[in-house]
């Protein structure tokens, strides 16, 4: 079973779902214990929510989106890279992606910010380094993952500019630095292959 094969995987999974929906429906004050705010953490408290705003999420479609991406991510990189280091992989994007929006973020007491996109965004782009040829369906149209890579940064970097909607699209960004910055640790030959690839 994929669950005895992906350990962390699984775990991240099942708790993320588990954790953001009893927050969501049933501990409203969960939610508001576990999500980050960058002024607290500036001024010495809560450093705890810079991993547990990972497992919570603002509504089911935030939640929906952010599983979805990470059932077909995350799964094969625990197979590919082994359970320490896509524990570490997830891990560091987590904490990267966090830790860019408390530096942004850090004397705007109104700000706030949950989800597990950044960590996601870390899965992503090791995926990509590793498969940059593997056909993903965005949106239901199908493109090879280097191609969505190139217009995920683009996007992601616009909105943070123009502060598009009512997401955290800095720690998106900061979570695929990391994912890439894990792989040029651990493997720095991937990206000799990735060039050869392209």
């Amino acid at each position: 079973m994929q669950g005895f094969a992906t350990p962390v995987a699984a775990a991240i999974f099942i708790a993320t779902i588990a954790i953001s929906l009893l927050a969501l429906n049933r501990m409203p004050e969960l939610l508001q214990r576990f999500v980050m705010r960058p002024y607290d953490i500036a001024h010495g408290k809560n450093s705890y929510t810079v991993i547990s705003s990972g497992f919570v999420h603002g509504d089911i479609g935030h939640l929906l989106f952010n599983m979805i991406t990470f059932f077909f991510f995350a799964f094969p990189m625990e197979r590919f890279l082994g359970t320490a280091r896509f524990f570490v992989l997830y891990t560091v994007g987590l904490i990267m992606s966090s830790l860019c929006s408390v530096i942004k973020h850090r004397n705007n007491p109104a700000y706030a910010t949950l989800g597990a996109s950044g960590a996601i965004s870390a899965v992503l782009f090791a995926f990509i380094v590793y498969f940059p040829d593997r056909m993903l369906l965005v949106f239901f149209v199908p493109m090879p993952a280097f191609l969505f890579a190139i217009l995920y940064v683009a996007y992601s970097w616009y909105s943070a500019r123009q502060q598009v909607g009512n997401i955290n699209h800095d720690a998106h960004l900061c979570g695929a630095l990391a994912g890439l910055l894990f792989v040029f640790v651990i493997d720095p030959q991937a990206y000799v292959r990735l060039a050869n690839a392209l």
